[in-house]
């Protein structure tokens, strides 16, 4: 199954990250990709973290969900829209979810962002919390792909990728693949990014497909990039270093089994969470 990672650098305006997304997602088909993944925020990186909260749709309807889901119709293409605020039950929060659409069009699965990002190291400062309500719940999708093998799918965003028992439900689930849409920060992507995106692909051994936000935004905020594809042995196989543009690989599934035959450390599991 050929996957697409794509990375962009989203700008306060929704309809300008539309069109850059749907650009975007052409491109992706054309190089027939089956699934295409945006990053984390790709319809808005706004000017404060509570533009948000003018943006946030009810669950099931809202322009960004029937972008994502006509571009889905247009392009036969499998989707997971990164990440855009959808409503919660109060109005000065929104949830940070990932939305998955089939080909025609229906929505297939939502997940929503466990883990709210905080970091303060005297210079930046972020806090997700302050108008992020966080989810609850590991999320997977499946996806039959044209080469006939049924894929198990686990969704995660971006600060998740710190929390390996969040991976490890969704491997014990059946996950094959991960996807990482993410908006790392500059400073943490250049320490951390790739390591654990590795460091997940081989716990798990999965395939780990990585979209980022990469560049300078309008809003003045820098974000690392590197989108990436990585194997179940834990192979960087696809980047990109920043910029907007498609990542693009042949996902082969029997490299899974290989994998988990060879060091079938999935069943060697001795511990579990609490």
């Amino acid at each position: 199954m050929k996957v697409a990672a794509i990375q962009m650098v989203s700008a306060i305006t929704r309809e300008a990250n539309l069109a850059r997304a749907h650009a975007l997602l052409a491109e992706a088909a054309a190089a027939g990709a089956e699934l295409a993944v945006l990053p984390e925020y790709f319809c808005v990186m706004g000017a404060r973290d509570t533009d948000k909260l003018a943006l946030r749709e009810a669950p099931g309807d809202g322009t960004v969900q029937r972008f994502l889901a006509d571009a889905a119709r247009e392009f036969g293409l499998w989707i997971v829209g990164g990440t855009l605020p959808l409503e919660t039950t109060d109005d000065q929060h929104v949830l940070n979810s990932s939305l998955a659409y089939a080909p025609d069009g229906r929505c297939v699965a939502r997940y929503d962002k466990i883990h709210l990002f905080f970091f303060d190291n005297g210079r930046e400062h972020y806090d997700e919390r302050r108008v992020v309500a966080r989810g609850s719940e590991p999320v997977s999708f499946d996806l039959p792909s044209r080469d006939g093998h049924r894929w198990r799918i686990g969704l995660s965003v971006c600060y998740d990728l710190r929390f390996p028992e969040l991976y490890r439900a969704l491997s014990q689930g059946g996950a094959e693949l991960l996807l990482v849409p993410s908006a790392f920060t500059h400073t943490t992507g250049s320490a951390h990014w790739e390591v654990l995106l590795r460091a997940r692909a081989i716990e798990n051994l999965a395939w780990v497909v990585a979209p980022a936000q990469g560049g300078t935004h309008e809003n003045g905020r820098q974000t690392w990039g590197q989108s990436l594809i990585v194997d179940p042995w834990g192979t960087v196989v696809a980047q990109r270093a920043q910029g907007e543009g498609v990542v693009l690989f042949e996902l082969d599934a029997t490299r899974t089994a290989a994998a988990r035959a060879q060091l079938p450390a999935l069943s060697h599991r001795v511990l579990s969470a609490a």
